[in-house]
C-alpha cells in the first residue's frame, strides 16, 4: 500500500470511528462543546454525522478530494473543543487518562499531522 492510500485509509478509520463514537458514547463528547453554542448533544450528533460523511467521501475515489477538504475543515472546526478540554482540566466524564489536563494538552499538537494528512489527501486526489 502506498503512502497516499495508507494516509487515506487512516483518515477513513479515524473519521468513521470518531463519527460512530459520537452516537455510541455521546456523553464523552458533550463536555467538549462550548456552552455558548447551545445544546451540546445536538452539536455532538451533528459533528458525528459530518465525521461519518467525511469517511464516506474519503472512501470513494470520485469524492476523495472533497472528502479531504471537508475532513481538513472538520478537524480544524472541532479544535475549540480540544482547547476547552484543556481549560476544563480534561474531559471530566472520561476514564483515565482522558480526564486529565495533561492528556488534553498532549492531544493539541496531534491535530497538526491530522490536518496535514487530510489536506494532502485532498491535494493528491
Amino acid at each position: 500500500m502506498n503512502t497516499h492510500n495508507l494516509r487515506t485509509a487512516a483518515l477513513i478509520a479515524l473519521m468513521g470511528g470518531a463519527g460512530v463514537g459520537h452516537f455510541v458514547k455521546p456523553e464523552f463528547f458533550d463536555p467538549l462543546v462550548p456552552e455558548q453554542l447551545g445544546s451540546a448533544r445536538a452539536w455532538v450528533y451533528g459533528s458525528g454525522v459530518v465525521e461519518i460523511a467525511c469517511a464516506a467521501l474519503l472512501a470513494r475515489r470520485s469524492t476523495r478530494k472533497i472528502g479531504g477538504y471537508l475532513t481538513t475543515a472538520t478537524i480544524i472546526g472541532v479544535f475549540p473543543g480540544n482547547i476547552k478540554s484543556v481549560i476544563d482540566g480534561g474531559v471530566a466524564s472520561a476514564k483515565p487518562p482522558f480526564n486529565t489536563r495533561a492528556t488534553a494538552v498532549a492531544r493539541l499538537p496531534l491535530q497538526i499531522p491530522m490536518v496535514r494528512a487530510a489536506w494532502k489527501v485532498a491535494r493528491e486526489s
